[in-house]
């Protein structure tokens, strides 16, 4: 078994693309990921604050103060449409980026005029900032307007806020700030882990059972004196030790790039995160993933072993993706805990553990069923993979 799997490991590490996979993604998965949204939100939002938008005013001679600062603004260009008050087609042609309408009952006494409405048109289903630049030009207004009739009333500062807001809900959390980041971004943390932890695994367990057939060097190794089990567990740990540095390396990636972020980019929050999260949840997180790989390991051995060509065996594993998402999607589900059942059911249990983990909020006495759960499925499916292998049929289709 251990000359089987020395074997294979050193093949494997000839292999380029697949020490990739294995090595390199995982390594530059987390820094691609956060840099890059960060990077090009960040973009988007400067583009968004720094354009200037054209626009059009109807009934300007109701509100020409606030007409006025508009055309003021050097972040507002002023488009004359005439007559035209098809704002919507004028918008999607982009002859102008938003239409505001004046009420006929403008006025800065409010309590004869009562509410003003002003119209604005525009499209919402992109990121312009608009109704968030036009509405703070607005707001002083508005705030002008109130004090004014709240004068008139006769109406103190202490009576104003009182008035306006009669009752105040005060609300105290007793989540604390990991409680509250852990439940935003734990659920995709298993959904990177598991794919990476996937791939790692997918690319050696083509090239040990497939590749081999293709390349004709099955058949030499079937008639060496090692017994047949011994080849399949040989092969096995070198996929599943291909998984589990995948796992590992994506553990460590996390952890070190979410540092870099915390101290390197003085990233306050990240720094608050990442200061909760003690070794001891890391190596939890990376010894549940060690069964999970044994069942990927296992089940991508028995396609391999099946499959007639490396391209063969590539079209039967691309699929399986959507099996190891689903389950994460599941964790991710309104009301799905760790508790009682799903605590049982493999890959779901282990996505809710890792968010759990993250979170601050892991019961410990759970990880009997994460790991006993895990642990008999892959059993299961790694004695398959035995009776499968010694299946001439299979072999030789």
């Amino acid at each position: 078994m251990w000359l089987v799997f020395l074997k294979e490991i050193k093949e494997l590490l000839r292999d380029r693309k697949t020490l990739f996979f294995m090595i390199a993604l995982p390594i530059l998965i987390f820094p691609l990921i956060f840099g890059g949204m960060a990077y090009f939100t960040a973009q988007a939002f400067e583009k968004a604050e720094s354009k200037v938008l054209k626009y059009a005013v109807v009934n300007a001679r109701y509100a020409p103060e606030l007409a006025g600062d508009l055309g003021q603004s050097d972040k507002f260009e002023r488009v004359d449409i005439g007559n035209n008050t098809d704002y919507a087609g004028l918008i999607k042609s982009d002859t102008i980026d938003f239409a505001i309408v004046m009420p006929e009952n403008y006025s800065a006494d409010i309590l004869k005029s009562g509410q003003l409405t002003i119209t604005l048109h525009l499209n919402d289903a992109q990121l312009n900032m608009v109704h968030n630049r036009v509405n703070a030009l607005v707001q002083k207004y508005a705030d002008e307007y109130q004090a004014l009739a709240f004068s008139a009333l006769g109406v103190s500062p202490e009576q104003q806020s009182a008035l306006l807001n009669p009752i105040e809900l005060k609300q105290i959390s007793t989540a604390d700030q990991r409680e509250n980041w852990g439940e935003k971004i734990g659920g995709m943390l298993p959904y990177l882990l598991f794919i990476l932890c996937f791939q790692g695994a997918m690319f050696p367990a083509t090239d040990i059972g497939a590749g081999e057939k293709e390349r004709g060097t099955l058949e030499t190794l079937l008639i060496s004196p090692i017994d047949r089990t011994k080849i399949v567990l040989g092969k096995f740990l070198t996929i599943a030790c291909a998984g589990a540095t995948t796992a590992l390396i994506t553990v460590i990636s996390m952890a070190v790039w979410g540092l870099v972020l915390s101290r390197g980019f003085a990233m306050q929050f990240v720094t608050d995160f990442m200061s909760q999260i003690g070794i001891v949840d890391f190596v939890l997180m990376f010894l549940m993933l060690i069964p999970l790989v044994a069942i990927f390991a296992s089940v991508l051995l028995s396609i391999s072993i099946y499959a007639r060509s490396f391209k063969e065996a590539q079209s039967y594993m691309g699929p399986l993706v959507i099996f190891v998402i689903i389950p994460v999607m599941v964790a991710l589900m309104p009301g799905v805990e760790l508790k009682g059942g799903w605590s049982w059911v493999p890959l779901t249990n282990v996505a809710l553990a890792m968010k759990e983990l993250v979170k601050g909020t892991m019961d410990y006495f759970q990880l009997i069923a994460i790991f006993g759960s895990t642990a008999l499925i892959a059993l299961l499916l790694l004695g398959f993979c035995v009776y499968w292998f010694k299946q001439e049929k299979v072999l030789f289709r």
